[in-house]
């Protein structure tokens, strides 16, 4: 059996039992749960020492997914998927169906619609929306190759993904657009 194929088999064990992958997403490595169970989204905060109010990414397998967690999609939303060639994460109005503690205060949630194979892949075996964020201590630099992931970060997960973690590259987070009205957005990251 392939790393991929027991890669995917693994996380889906330890997603289905509410615990944390570390794991390569479509951009950088990052931490990752169940996106519906609000202690695994809670152990997620506790591993990045991060602040609850600021709000994590969720990463889809298909748009056809996006109305079940965000309330009355603007239109601008569809033409950035599907024209944006790289990772973009679009941060929605109305968020709903996911955990509470992943909805920043305002309502929001951000989302990216992911192309990669291996994330997609995961994402449809496990069946649900996984949350991502980098695999680091809030404040510390993003890692962007398994080697600089803090020892910190690799004790307390679950399971890392052992598939690309000797894989050099010039990945970089993805582009994040917050939503402003049906046809306007801002460019929060570039």
């Amino acid at each position: 059996m392939s790393e991929f194929k027991v890669d995917i088999e693994k996380s889906v064990e330890v997603l289905k039992k509410h615990g944390v992958i570390l794991y390569p997403t479509d951009t950088i490595w990052g931490l990752g749960c169940d996106a519906l169970h609000v202690k695994a989204v809670k152990r997620v905060f506790e591993i990045k020492q991060r602040e609850e109010s600021k709000s994590f990414i969720v990463l889809l397998d298909d748009v056809a997914k996006l109305s079940y967690y965000v309330k009355d999609i603007p239109p601008v939303a569809f033409d950035l998927i599907q024209q944006v060639e790289t990772p973009l994460t679009i941060i929605y109005p109305n968020a709903r169906n996911l955990a509470h503690n992943l909805i920043a205060p305002d309502g929001t949630i951000a989302i990216r619609i992911v192309r990669d194979l291996f994330c997609r892949r995961l994402i449809e075996a496990y069946g649900g929306p996984i949350v991502s964020t980098s695999a680091n201590v809030s404040g510390e630099p993003a890692p962007t190759v398994f080697p600089d992931i803090s020892q910190h970060i690799v004790s307390k997960v679950d399971y890392a993904v052992v598939y690309k973690q000797n894989v050099i590259s010039n990945i970089r987070p993805s582009t994040i657009i917050r939503l402003t009205g049906n046809w306007e957005y801002d460019v929060v990251r570039s």
